[in-house]
């Protein structure tokens, strides 16, 4: 084990360090950050208007029996006036915000590159996939535009100067006018060469020959066990391994809530399994790497090992709340040979446990983007609005401390024969 750490360390942990530190993939990660709220929001939003227990929908009508000219009752309508203005703008936000933050570090005008980003997205048919549906072309247009816009604003050629007495924000719109001008008819250009071959519109064209397979390939028993082992497998190194791989999981997350939705709304089955509420309420209970369930085995095979009995405790409170990074360090489990096999293991597992749940109908698939810091067990009943997600939860949880029982208590009677040996010398 210690030449295998050391191989990484030397091979595999600078070329780790570069991906989760590359400047794109950061700007996406930020960008869907800034967005959480307003899907939490989105798809509760949902969930009120659909909530799938048995004669609610009925109740709710005959509580509130008023109608709109289309024949739909009034109380539908909030939920889904938020939904239109969170999953529906999702493609317009992303985006301006990942053009923003690419551009922001580069230090370039930021505002002026969102602008440029949002417009030259709407160029190439944003006004068609506004939603998830265009948030492919949302990214790719956010990233090339900003490559281009900041490439020609650092042109002085290109660059109108205003005279000193001249408000910063108009001086600062003119130094963009170019730049903005010269990108967003180079998508326009773009857009027209489609047309010309009979490509009506670029983002439902893109929508149904890659975004759609994608999220497809994207929903399987094989992909979400590799994420269930990367992100623990970064985090033993000491990478935040759920920074690394979240703009990955937001692209096919954000789209498969939406589809998940959409079928519960219209009462279809619900076609994805693979979601971030599925890591969020299934796996991560604790934090990464199931740590709820290293903290009980600690707490039950590990009360003569005093150094992890004072950090668990002391973990426990953040890690009621999934946050795991005391226990992570302080224990520590960065580094620590003996519990690299149960910390990859046990949310292999997990995702395991959990998949096959969904896939055979005992549990609904998750509809709900519950916040990631809501306990373990409740988050689970929250994204699958039944109580079977709180028992596959729970259930998760004590299979997990099963798995971390036997190393737990290795490493507490390795820690006692060196405090006998340190006691003797």
């Amino acid at each position: 084990m210690q030449s295998f750490i050391a191989f990484m360390e030397k091979h595999f942990l600078p070329v780790a360090a570069k991906i989760g530190n590359q400047r794109h993939l950061v700007a996406i990660r930020d960008a869907f950050a800034y967005t959480m709220p307003l899907m939490i929001l989105g798809a509760f939003a949902t969930l009120i208007n659909n909530l799938p227990i048995p004669g609610y929908i009925d109740l709710m009508n005959s509580i509130f029996s008023e109608k709109l000219k289309d024949g739909t009752f009034i109380w539908t309508k909030l939920g889904g006036n938020l939904w239109s203005g969170t999953f529906a703008v999702l493609g317009v936000m992303i985006a301006f915000l990942v053009a923003f933050n690419l551009a922001k570090s580069y230090k370039s005008s930021a505002v002026a590159a969102g602008i440029v980003s949002l417009g030259s997205f709407y160029a190439v048919g944003g006004a068609s996939g506004m939603d998830s549906t265009g948030l492919f072309i949302a990214l790719i247009v956010a990233i090339i535009s900003v490559e281009i816009f900041r490439r020609l604003e650092a042109n002085p050629h290109l660059v109108i100067k205003m005279p000193d007495s001249v408000p910063p924000a108009v001086a600062t719109s003119f130094a963009a006018l170019l730049p903005a001008m010269i990108t967003m008819t180079i998508f326009g250009l773009i857009t027209t060469f489609f047309n010309a071959a009979h490509v009506e519109n670029i983002v439902l064209a893109f929508y149904k020959a890659v975004q759609e397979p994608f999220m497809g390939m994207a929903n399987s028993y094989p992909t979400a066990l590799l994420i269930a082992f990367i992100t623990p497998f970064l985090w033993f190194f000491g990478l935040h391994g759920a920074n690394m791989i979240d703009p990955f999981m937001q692209t096919i997350n954000a789209p498969a809530i939406t589809a998940n939705l959409a079928a519960l709304k219209a009462g279809k089955e619900i076609p994805y399994i693979v979601n971030k509420p599925l890591f969020d309420s299934f796996v991560n209970m604790g934090g990464t790497g199931v740590t709820i369930s290293l903290i009980i085995a600690i707490w039950i095979f590990a009360r003569k090992n005093k150094a992890y009995m004072t950090v668990s405790s002391l973990s426990f409170a953040p890690g009621l709340f999934n946050i795991n990074e005391p226990l992570t360090f302080g224990l520590p489990i960065v580094l620590n040979p003996i519990l690299f096999v149960p910390y990859i293991l046990a949310p292999m597992v997990c995702i395991t446990i959990a998949y096959f749940a969904t896939a055979s109908g005992f549990m609904p698939a998750c509809t709900v983007m519950a916040p990631w810091v809501t306990p373990p067990i409740i988050g689970g009943v929250i994204a699958t609005a039944s109580w079977q997600g709180g028992l596959i939860a729970a259930i998760n949880i004590v299979v997990a401390v099963l798995i971390y029982s036997p190393f737990v208590y290795m490493a507490t009677q390795m820690q006692m024969k060196k405090d006998a040996a340190t006691a003797q010398a």
